[in-house]
């Protein structure tokens, strides 16, 4: 070979190798100074609810409320028409004042006529007891001076116990009458009435479920059924937000935690405001086998979970709403 296409060789090989070199530094340079995208964690925002519902079965008569409203404790939320529990109260006040009657009648005792009427049935025995107790002794001085037989003796003096036991009996249903119902008997009476007492307090309480009031301060977050729907028993009718009460909730890799534990603080970004909040971790729980999961390698030697992550913000963030996304870098 001639030394001038030694010399075309050479160079050749130095543009190659020149080249290489080139690409190697400028992907070190790439490699180091732009370095890679940073992870992004992205979470939302979630809020604490609870739902509005009646135990009773009836027709929504009227909403007092609307979506977005804020509503106080104690604000009337919604009525609902129940036909049926108020036929129910008008059963059990019926049955309360029949029960309060004869509660009444056994502490009184029998009525002045009835105490009456006793008394002279006992005056009657008590006359027929004395002229048949007459009729038997003058029977008997017969019988001992032989004047009547065994037969007429014996027959005055069933005549006698008979009237002296209609006598007793007499006296009995007069003592009845005076002193009225036995302890046992007004006892019952009593229970009775605390029976009836309380089927009515248990429909009154049913009453007032036909009007459903806000149990804490939030905002309607929805409304379910429109005026005039039925709805059944225990059937959601609204949510309500309780707004005082938000949080962040991430889900995150365990070799995105990076020492990440209840207590930590962090500082997550809010798109929706271009702004920083400072956020405290105060829940962390493994999400089960579920979740996903990923191999860190390709034989697959080791997997790793996903965690729920919740955290509060540490100072209030005017306008934060649910729903909306965190992002942690």
């Amino acid at each position: 070979m001639s030394s001038q296409a030694k010399q075309q060789h050479n160079n050749i090989l130095l543009a190659v190798l020149g080249f290489a070199i080139v690409v190697v530094v400028v992907a070190a340079i790439g490699f180091f100074i732009f370095d890679r995208d940073p992870e992004i964690i992205q979470g939302q925002v979630e809020v604490s609810e609870y739902r509005v519902s009646s135990k009773v079965p009836g027709r929504i008569l009227e909403l007092r409320v609307k979506e977005g409203d804020f509503v106080r404790a104690g604000d009337t939320l919604a009525i609902i028409d129940a036909p049926e529990v108020r036929a129910k109260m008008a059963q059990a006040q019926g049955a309360e004042g029949a029960a309060a009657a004869m509660e009444l009648m056994a502490r009184n005792g029998a009525r002045k006529e009835q105490v009456q009427g006793a008394y002279q049935l006992l005056q009657q025995a008590r006359a027929g007891l004395e002229i048949a107790e007459k009729s038997y002794q003058r029977v008997q001085r017969l019988f001992d001076e032989g004047v009547v037989s065994a037969q007429k003796r014996d027959e005055a003096y069933a005549n006698y116990k008979a009237l002296q036991a209609q006598e007793r009996a007499a006296q009995s249903q007069y003592d009845m009458a005076l002193n009225g119902a036995r302890r046992e008997e007004r006892l019952a009476a009593q229970a009775q009435v605390s029976r009836a007492r309380g089927a009515v307090q248990e429909v009154d309480a049913y009453m007032g479920e036909t009007v459903q009031t806000a149990q804490m301060d939030g905002e309607v977050s929805s409304v379910y059924p429109k005026v005039g729907e039925l709805v059944g028993t225990g059937s959601p009718i609204m949510t309500i937000s309780l707004m005082n009460d938000l949080w962040g909730t991430f889900n995150v890799r365990e070799d995105q935690l990076q020492g990440m534990q209840v207590g930590t603080e962090f500082t997550a970004f809010v798109p929706a405001f271009n702004k920083d909040i400072r956020m405290k971790v105060y829940y962390m729980k493994d999400q089960g086998s579920y979740a996903v999961w990923k191999a860190t390698k390709a034989n697959g030697q080791y997997d790793l979970k996903t965690f729920e992550v919740k955290a509060r913000p540490l100072e209030p963030f005017e306008g934060l709403r649910p729903g909306m996304s965190l992002i942690i870098k």
